[in-house]
């Protein structure tokens, strides 16, 4: 019996884990030699144009500030990279029809005689952002970062969701060399 409470302790984990976390994907220039971009500025036509709350701007500008900072870039007037962003949401709407089974008889999770079922709907606001790397000097984009996932109303929690979702953007920053 142990065995059996162990794997559903694990999918429980699993399943729950799954529905937090948020997507990555990137993209880079193959030619670009990413060892000599050692500034950053931001680029504010394309900050300005993105959709999002000046609240949020500032919260994504932040942690783009101090993820890059960590990896040892410098915020400069004179830029080696310019940072800009896009961000996007996407309302999902689930709609469950919990099924009573054959001639009403259900067994299992609802153990009622008569079960009539029902319908359950959920929301869920998925958002994405893109953080963009353009080299300064030539105004090429060298590196795009892309990261998705639920965001939260709760501003602590979507702070929270903001700052996770850039550090696992930028997570992928430097890109790795692949000989």
């Amino acid at each position: 019996m142990k065995p059996i409470k162990t794997l559903i302790l694990i999918l429980s984990i699993a399943v729950l884990t799954s529905c937090d976390s948020v997507r990555v994907a990137t993209d880079y220039d193959r030619q670009a030699n990413f060892a000599v971009y050692e500034t950053f500025a931001f680029y504010k036509p394309g900050i300005d144009e993105a959709e999002i709350s000046d609240l949020d701007k500032r919260r994504i500008l932040r942690a783009i500030e101090s993820e890059l900072t960590a990896k040892g870039m410098t915020k400069s007037q004179n830029p080696d990279l310019l940072v800009s962003i896009f961000a996007k949401t996407q309302k999902n709407i689930n709609i469950y029809n919990h099924n009573p089974g054959f001639y009403g008889y259900h067994w299992g999770w609802h153990p009622w005689y008569w079960n009539a079922g029902y319908n359950s709907v959920s929301e869920t606001t998925e958002g994405t952002l893109y953080i963009d790397l353009i080299e300064a000097s030539t105004m090429n984009l060298v590196w795009q970062g892309m990261g998705s996932g639920v965001l939260s109303l709760d501003t602590e929690e979507k702070i929270e969701r903001i700052n996770e979702m850039v550090r696992k953007i930028l997570a992928e920053y430097p890109p790795a060399r692949k000989e």
